[in-house]
């Protein structure tokens, strides 16, 4: 009866849900793929895929990967020990050595301010960017030029900010506002590396200033001639020099030109014809110390002082003579680093801007809208709400652009000028500056690049743990 009935009922099953022992088991479908107990599943992977085939599809990347990852961070460790020659074990003395020579310490410190300064400035620009720029009409415009210096090349980054640095503000755009900025404020010398001759009645006073060698008298005109100033450095509304005229109720008067005549045929302490007044020169009447009276020549070179310089003497001070403000010395030793970075960032700025736009992109809007309606004011909104969920892109971002610096070497090689280059020095550069040239020391550049790379893992791990968390949310 029993029997009878699992009969029946294994005959009203499916033709592929036959039981065998009291168990329904499928029957292998027409031309589908075999169980994986069966001895046609042998090979095949969860998809059916043969694993020879596949390892061999894998393979050239295997090989690649291999050939231009493993084995030169293997020979790199392996040659960190022997000596400069390769000969030799030198033990952990490279290793020594990039800790006791001042210029890769030098290196390491700048590596570190890297490090911290570069992403961190790059990644804030971009963040202030991608927000100020979201509202407004011409945002994407905006976008485009702050993303367009990622289309140049490191190397011609460095070439065009060698220039932007340049010392000469004729040159330099940087010194060029920053001179312009500073000489509205400051006056400016008129007539740097000016001087007298010994037949001229001037003399030295000390810290670059000269008086007349005697006082001077209402009535008779005082002559005070210069030379050493270039023609092009003349002031453009210069007139030919005059003679003073006396002075009236007591006045002093006199007369400062350059005492010199173009292509020759002048005298010295007589004014020539051709010969030009300087005009601005500051001339100050100094009695037992002190400033009595100030007065600045004419276009002509003629000035007037007051009574109360009777009887003193007349000072050129220092500051008609100092050369002129040349700006900032943006590639000394003091500043170089951090005009290397603002090149960095100039260039990597729209990278993180272009990401963290994305990223505020799919923020949801109902939660923004819902803080403004709750009375949070934008700056509220910003950094309660918008900067908490953007971190996971700030983390992306921030993440790569370490990375990026840890190996950066076009621009401090191409921008940093040879008598600044080892204030700027950092490991990738040292690292090519140690495996080659005339004293190259493949051991000590081997050592480096292990360095870095001991630099990188900790970041690779920390960012491939924050793929996986978010793989798993």
């Amino acid at each position: 009866m029993t029997t009878a009935a699992a009969g029946g009922a294994d005959e009203a099953l499916p033709a592929d849900r036959k039981r065998s022992g009291g168990t329904s088991v499928p029957a292998p479908r027409k031309g589908g793929p075999a169980p994986s107990g069966s001895p046609g599943a042998r090979g095949r992977s969860v998809t059916g895929t043969r694993r020879l085939i596949a390892a061999l599809f894998i393979l050239p990347a295997l090989v690649l990967l291999g050939a231009l990852v493993v084995y030169p961070i293997v020979y790199s460790v392996y040659r960190s020990f022997l000596d400069q020659a390769g000969t030799g074990f030198a033990g952990i003395d490279n290793y020594k050595t990039l800790f006791s020579d001042d210029t890769i310490r030098t290196a390491v410190k700048n590596n570190a301010i890297w490090v911290v300064f570069a992403p961190t400035v790059a990644t804030a620009l971009g963040l202030i960017f991608a927000v100020l720029t979201e509202r407004v009409r011409w945002g994407t415009a905006f976008k485009l030029i702050v993303f367009m210096p990622m289309a140049i090349s490191m190397l011609a980054a460095g070439i065009i900010f060698r220039l932007v640095y340049d010392q000469a503000p004729e040159r330099g755009v940087a010194n060029a506002v920053w001179v312009g900025v500073h000489d509205t404020f400051a006056e400016s010398s008129g007539f740097p590396k000016a001087h007298p001759l010994p037949v001229h009645p001037l003399k030295a006073a000390g810290g670059g200033a000269f008086v007349t060698k005697t006082v001077v008298h209402a009535g008779q005109p005082v002559q005070l001639p210069l030379v050493g100033v270039l023609p092009a450095k003349m002031p453009g509304d210069a007139k030919p020099a005059r003679a003073p005229e006396a002075g009236e109720d007591g006045a002093v008067t006199g007369t400062a030109w350059l005492d010199f005549t173009k292509g020759g045929g002048g005298k010295p302490n007589v004014i020539d014809a051709r010969e030009l007044g300087l005009k601005g020169l500051k001339v100050e009447a100094v009695r037992n110390g002190e400033v009595v009276a100030t007065a600045k020549a004419a276009a002509d070179g003629t000035f007037t002082l007051p009574a109360s310089a009777d009887g003193a003497e007349l000072r050129l001070p220092a500051g008609n003579f100092k050369e002129p403000y040349n700006g900032v010395d943006w590639l000394g030793p003091t500043l170089v680093t951090p005009g290397i970075i603002g090149s960095y960032v100039w260039m990597w700025a729209g990278f993180a801007m272009v990401l963290i736009a994305a990223g505020l992109a799919g923020l949801p809007r109902e939660l923004l809208e819902a803080a403004r309606v709750d009375g949070a004011n934008e700056w509220q909104v910003f950094r309660r709400i918008t900067v908490p969920m953007l971190a996971p892109v700030l983390a992306v971002v921030l993440v790569t652009l370490m990375i990026n610096v840890l190996k950066v070497f076009d621009l401090v090689f191409i921008i940093a000028p040879g008598s600044s280059q080892d204030d700027a020095n950092v490991l990738a550069l040292q690292l090519y500056r140690s495996s080659f040239g005339t004293d190259a020391d493949l051991g000590v550049g081997s050592a480096i690049a292990v360095l870095l790379l001991l630099l990188v893992i900790p970041v690779m791990l920390f960012n491939i743990r924050r793929i996986r968390k978010e793989g798993r949310r």
